[in-house]
């Protein structure tokens, strides 16, 4: 702000004292040229009047003033400074060719001067013989003006990036007081309209900020939450494993029993491996959402018939239906979606499987295209899900019945992949559900 103050003030400064000077050179030479040309005209009377002009001439005072006589042909008939024979034909000088030519028989020139800084004037009157009555005259010019008020302009210059140094510092803490008293932490108004967007931006990130600092604290109680979950999960099968296969390294076991305890560990082991597997694909699919390029982490989308797959689905879980007593239906029509093939058999295996495991016969499983979106629909007439807890299902390990759940071999986190899955493929899933009816539908 100083540096500022000061260029403006030093500008300003000269560019005033040019203006002045100009201006009053000009009016100065504005003066001098009316009253040269007064006086030229009141000698010309004088002199015409006379026999001899050139003894008239000569016999004529003039301070400060130089006079010369030209004839018509340019011939310099006398000059009060020099010896006119001497001087060369005038006749071509503009002030002469002006009194020659002019009606009112009046020339005017300004020539800049041999002397550095000065300017001549000159004012020329024809007389009633023809002769041209001139007189002319040094005055200081612009250069010679500045130079002998230099000191003055030098000292104002001085006094006027003083005073700048003072109102700068002021000036700018004064303006910077209440940008300073701006605090990001809280909603804050602008001091100065100019301001306005830098505060509004201000705000917005701040917002911003606040809802990312609680996305964080959310994801890290998820975090929690879901390593809390993991490791129960992990740790039932594991006890059950490492508690059976105790009996039978002990040898407490009688050898009748060893077969139902190794069908125990062989099942328990198939369940800890199924949930290390879900909880790996739940990570991947995460993975797959936050990238940027999913087809880095899934390969590349193609197109996919979920007609196609939904019946391959039903057709490989044909004997968990029939375990359950369960009737599976495959109805439709052919919908193509551009996406990952094996997370779309994903989607439509866990939904299935899902409504074998909690529903009840017949499973439903529907393809559809509404409004040029694909639709796959899996329907169950089991005892369906209350509504207080339709929004927690698709969270992780969470069970509407969770002794019934674990009975049924379930790891928790198949309508969480659904639901990912879905995302990564471009889709939403929705869930309608009232006693004695539940339906889960995935639009792409």
């Amino acid at each position: 702000m100083f540096k500022l103050l000061a260029y403006v003030s030093v500008a300003v400064a000269v560019v005033m004292a040019l203006g002045a000077v100009l201006v009053y050179q000009a009016t100065v030479v504005s003066d001098a040229r009316r009253e040269m040309q007064q006086q030229a005209a009141a000698i010309a009377d004088v002199v015409g009047a006379e026999q001899d002009p050139v003894d008239a001439v000569a016999r004529i005072s003039m301070d400060g003033l130089r006079v010369t006589l030209i004839s018509a042909d340019g011939t310099v008939l006398y000059d009060s400074q020099e010896d006119a024979g001497s001087l060369p034909n005038h006749g071509d000088r503009p002030e002469v060719h002006d009194a020659l030519a002019a009606d009112d028989g009046t020339g005017w020139a300004e020539r800049e001067s041999e002397t550095l800084g000065y300017v001549s004037l000159y004012a020329a009157q024809r007389l009633a013989n023809g002769d041209v009555l001139r007189l002319s005259e040094e005055r200081a010019g612009l250069v010679s003006v500045l130079m002998g008020d230099l000191l003055w302009i030098g000292l104002i210059v001085v006094v006027l990036v003083a005073v700048s140094a003072a109102v700068s510092h002021r000036l700018a803490r004064r303006l910077v007081a209440p940008v300073l008293a701006i605090d990001p932490a809280h909603k804050a108004r602008a001091p100065y309209v100019e301001l306005g967007p830098l505060v509004d931006r201000l705000n917005e990130q701040h917002a911003e900020l606040k809802r990312q600092n609680e996305q964080l604290r959310e994801a890290d109680s998820m975090r929690a939450h879901f390593m809390a979950n993991v490791t129960h999960e992990l740790k039932t099968p594991i006890a059950s494993i490492q508690g059976a296969a105790e009996l039978i390294a002990s040898g407490i076991c009688r050898p009748e029993d060893i077969g139902g305890f190794a069908e125990r560990i062989y099942g328990d082991a198939r369940r800890l491996s199924a949930l290390v597997s879900d909880i790996l694909l739940l990570s991947k699919l995460e993975a797959g959402e936050r990238a940027r390029d999913a087809t880095k982490v899934f390969g590349a989308r193609e197109p996919v018939d979920l007609l196609a797959v939904a019946r391959d689905v039903a057709m490989s879980l044909e004997p968990l239906a029939e375990r359950h007593g369960v009737q599976i239906r495959v109805a439709g029509i052919a919908a193509v979606v551009d996406g990952y093939p094996r997370q779309l058999d994903e989607i439509c295996r866990n939904l299935v499987s899902n409504a074998i495991r909690y529903g009840g016969t017949p499973v439903t499983v529907r393809v559809l295209e509404r409004d040029g979106h694909a639709q796959l629909t899996v329907t169950d007439r089991g005892p369906g899900v209350p509504a207080d807890e339709q929004e927690k299902v698709f969270e992780r390990f969470y069970r509407v019945d969770k002794s019934r759940s674990r009975e049924g071999g379930g790891t928790g986190l198949g309508l969480a992949i659904v639901k990912h899955a879905a995302a990564l493929n471009g889709g939403t899933v929705s869930l309608e559900s009232e006693p004695g009816r539940c339906s889960f539908t995935v639009t792409f």
